[in-house]
C-alpha cells in the first residue's frame, strides 16, 4: 500500500489532538479556535489569504483564498466533532492511531482529515497557475446549529461557483439529501385528583388526540411527496420522546412530545412548521388548553443539485460512480443558497461517523488527494 506523505499525517494528527467538540450541553461544548488557528497558520504559509470570521463566543470560521478572479472552487469542511466516550474506544480518541490499514481518531473521517487533504492537494500548484480562485473553508458548529455555514450564507458573499463538502461518502458524489426539523410540542392543561375527571384537564389526552392527527398528517405527506432517488423515498416523521404527568392518581397537567421530520427537496421548513402548529392549535382550542411549539434545532434545509450540473457531470465521469441521494444532513444547502453548484463527497463512511473507534481507511487518502488535485486543475487552473 502506498503511504500518504508524513506532512499530511502530521497535519491530521495535530487536528485530531486538538479537541473541538460541539454539543448542545454547555458543559461539553468547546471552542474551535485552536483548530482554526492551526489551519490558518498552515494555509498562510502556503500563500492563502486568510479571513478568521467570528461566529459566536469561542466559535470561528476560516475562509482562505488562493488566486484571483471569480467563479472558482470551494473545498469546505467543518472543524467540530461530536462528543465521545473514551471508555468505549480501543485507543485514545484524541491521538491519531494506525491499526489494521486504518487511521483511528475522533474526526478522522468526520471530517478533520478532509481539510488537511485539501491543503495537501493545494500545495501541488503554484499561485500563478490559478485563473480562478481556490477557497478552503473551515466552519464552526456543524454538528449542532450549523451556525458557521449559516453565517457565511447569510452574508451573501460570492466565494465560488463550485463547492465540494468533504463529508464521508466513500468518495461517491452526493447531490441530494433530506432536510431535517426537530420540534417540541407541549400541551398544558390542569392537574387534579384522578377520582373526578372534572377536577382537571388532561394534557396527556390532548397529546393522544394530537398524535393521531400527526400520524394522519404523516400519511398525507407520504402520499403527496415521493422521490425514488432516496432509499427511503418518502418524508419520515418519528415520534422520538414523550413525557407527561408525574403520578397515576393525578390528572396529567403537562405533556411534551419531541418529533423528528426528514423531508424531501422541494418541501419547505416554514410550511411544515406552520402545518404542524395548526394541528396542535386545533387540539388546544378544542380542549381549552395551552400549546407551546419550540424548534429543538434551527432546521436543515433539504439539498438538491441538478443531476446535469457541470460539477456533478464531471465527478460522475472521473469517479465512475453515479451520484447519490442520502438521508443525513450537511451544510450543502447553505452553499447552494449562495449560488454554488454543490456536491457532498469525501473519504470514509458515514457508518463510522459519530461512533466509537471512528476511522479513515488509509487506502482512500491518496485517491482523495488525487481527486482534489483534478478538481483544482479543472475548476481553478483551466
Amino acid at each position: 500500500m502506498t503511504e500518504p506523505s508524513p506532512r499530511l499525517i502530521e497535519m491530521v494528527s495535530q487536528l485530531i489532538a486538538t479537541p473541538s467538540i460541539s454539543c448542545v450541553r454547555h458543559e461539553l461544548d468547546m471552542s474551535n479556535e485552536p483548530v482554526i488557528d492551526l489551519l490558518a497558520n498552515w494555509l498562510h504559509s502556503s500563500g492563502f489569504k486568510i479571513t478568521k470570521q467570528p461566529v459566536s463566543a469561542g466559535k470561528f470560521n476560516l475562509i482562505a483564498t488562493l488566486g484571483q478572479g471569480s467563479d472558482g472552487l470551494i473545498l469546505s469542511g467543518h472543524t467540530d466533532t461530536v462528543p465521545c466516550d473514551d471508555i468505549l474506544w480501543k485507543s485514545d480518541p484524541f491521538k491519531l492511531t494506525q491499526r489494521d490499514d486504518r487511521y483511528y481518531g475522533l474526526g478522522s473521517c468526520d471530517m478533520k482529515s478532509f481539510i488537511a487533504m485539501a491543503i495537501s492537494a493545494s500545495q501541488s500548484f503554484r499561485p500563478d497557475q490559478f485563473r480562478h480562485p481556490l477557497t478552503i473553508i473551515a466552519t464552526a458548529d456543524e454538528e449542532t446549529t450549523m451556525s458557521g455555514a449559516r453565517l457565511i450564507s447569510e452574508e451573501g458573499r460570492h466565494l465560488g461557483r463550485y463547492c465540494i463538502i468533504g463529508e464521508p461518502t466513500n468518495l461517491t458524489p452526493v447531490r441530494e439529501h433530506k432536510g431535517i426539523i426537530m420540534e417540541s410540542v407541549k400541551f398544558t392543561g390542569s392537574s387534579g385528583h384522578s377520582s373526578d375527571p372534572e377536577l382537571g384537564n388532561s394534557a396527556l389526552e390532548a397529546m393522544h388526540e394530537f398524535i393521531n392527527l400527526l400520524l394522519n398528517y404523516r400519511q398525507q405527506l407520504q402520499q403527496q411527496f415521493k422521490n425514488t432517488a432516496f432509499k427511503v423515498s418518502v418524508p419520515t416523521l418519528n415520534l422520538g420522546h414523550i413525557h407527561g404527568g408525574d403520578n397515576p392518581n393525578r390528572i396529567c397537567g403537562e405533556c411534551e412530545l419531541h418529533i423528528d421530520l426528514r423531508f424531501l427537496p422541494g418541501m419547505s421548513i416554514d410550511e411544515l412548521r406552520v402545518q404542524i402548529q395548526a394541528l396542535a392549535d386545533r387540539v388546544a382550542r378544542s380542549r381549552n388548553q395551552k400549546v407551546e411549539f419550540m424548534p429543538l434545532v434551527m432546521g436543515i434545509p433539504a439539498m438538491h443539485t441538478d443531476i446535469n450540473s457541470e460539477l456533478n457531470t464531471y465527478l460522475q465521469e472521473v469517479t465512475q460512480k453515479q451520484s447519490q441521494s442520502v438521508a443525513f444532513g450537511t451544510e450543502a444547502p447553505f452553499y447552494n443558497a449562495m449560488g454554488c453548484e454543490t456536491i457532498v463527497m469525501g473519504p470514509g463512511s458515514i457508518n463510522q461517523a459519530h461512533q466509537p473507534d471512528e476511522f479513515l481507511p488509509i487506502d482512500q487518502i491518496l485517491p482523495t488527494i488525487k481527486l482534489l488535485e483534478n478538481l483544482i486543475q479543472r475548476f481553478c487552473c483551466t
